[in-house]
């Protein structure tokens, strides 16, 4: 029987490997876990399967190569397709494939430590595999769902409208249509907003509130804002606290990138609080229909605090 520390020589060995990489690690451990299995083995594969290496005489067939190709991320396989391709790929199964005879050759897949691993680890896939068929496949998200939580959420979502808004407020009718002429023929709507607005919220910013949003402006210059086109200057909005002048711009790129950023976040997010719920209920199903009876020794299983 091999104890425990004789992973760390097999671990150092690895370490100084010179194709190390996360993933291969994590190929290399899972080897370990289930210890003997049929892509592990020391038997060689039937003659006609396309074979791709061969180390010490075992065989790395092309299916082997495929399956574990297919079990990448995409994000992973594009880092390869930038640093060497399927044949950097190669190289790092070939490295596993001599680990995991060195680790057979000191016995670790006889460990009873690693087979126990090797179970529990068996167990989370299968457990795995049973809620990917109960959750993923029958949770989905309605267009009504995602439109009514993107509403509960929408002080973080921008407008459809996707306009930034400026504005100035001044003080009487002549006033603000003195200097939406003054616009009209050229003027600076910011540089006028500087001097001449009382909106103390937007005056420093020359009037810039930031992208649109619902509730961004009172009602009745929301109302103008929403028919006005993007880059002219509005009439003057009379209001009880004066006259407005409104202008609206696109919005850039970035701010709309962000936006949708968001939008999947949200989307995400609402997906996964139906998964739960989903979970919950599978879980309270199996359970009506289960006999469970908590044993005497029960009662000993205590809280963090040490409650009974």
């Amino acid at each position: 029987m091999i104890g425990t520390c004789t992973l760390r020589p097999m671990m150092s060995l690895y370490i100084r490997c010179t194709c190390y990489t996360p993933f291969l690690l994590s190929l290399f451990l899972a080897g370990l876990l289930v210890g003997s299995g049929a892509t592990l083995s020391g038997c060689a594969p039937p003659h006609e399967e396309p074979i791709v290496a061969l180390v010490n005489g075992r065989a790395i067939t092309q299916t082997e190569f495929d399956i574990h190709w297919r079990e990448l991320s995409e994000a992973t396989r594009i880092r390869y397709t930038k640093e060497g391709g399927k044949r950097r790929f190669l190289d790092e199964l070939i490295t596993r494939e001599l680990l995991m005879q060195e680790a057979r050759r000191r016995g670790l897949d006889q460990n009873d430590a690693i087979r126990d691993k090797a179970q529990r680890y068996k167990e989370q896939l299968i457990l795995d595999e049973l809620l990917k068929d109960k959750l993923q496949s029958k949770v989905e998200i309605t267009k009504d769902e995602l439109d009514a939580y993107y509403e509960a959420h929408s002080r973080e979502l921008l407008d459809p409208l996707k306009i930034q808004v400026s504005l100035m407020l001044l003080p009487n009718f002549p006033a603000a249509k003195d200097l939406e002429v003054q616009v009209n023929h050229g003027g600076s709507f910011a540089a006028f907003a500087k001097r001449y607005s009382i909106h103390e919220q937007s005056k420093a910013k020359g009037g810039d509130l930031g992208p649109y949003r619902k509730g961004l402006v009172i009602p009745e210059v929301d109302a103008v804002i929403r028919t006005l086109k993007p880059g002219l200057i509005s009439a003057p909005i009379k209001t009880e606290s004066g006259y407005y002048l409104v202008m609206t711009t696109p919005l850039d790129a970035e701010i709309i990138q962000a936006d949708l950023a968001t939008q999947e976040r949200l989307r995400q997010e609402l997906l996964a609080d139906k998964r739960r719920k989903r979970f919950e209920e599978v879980i309270a199903d199996i359970r009506t229909n289960a006999t469970i009876r908590l044993a005497d020794a029960s009662r000993h299983i205590t809280d963090d605090a040490g409650n009974p």
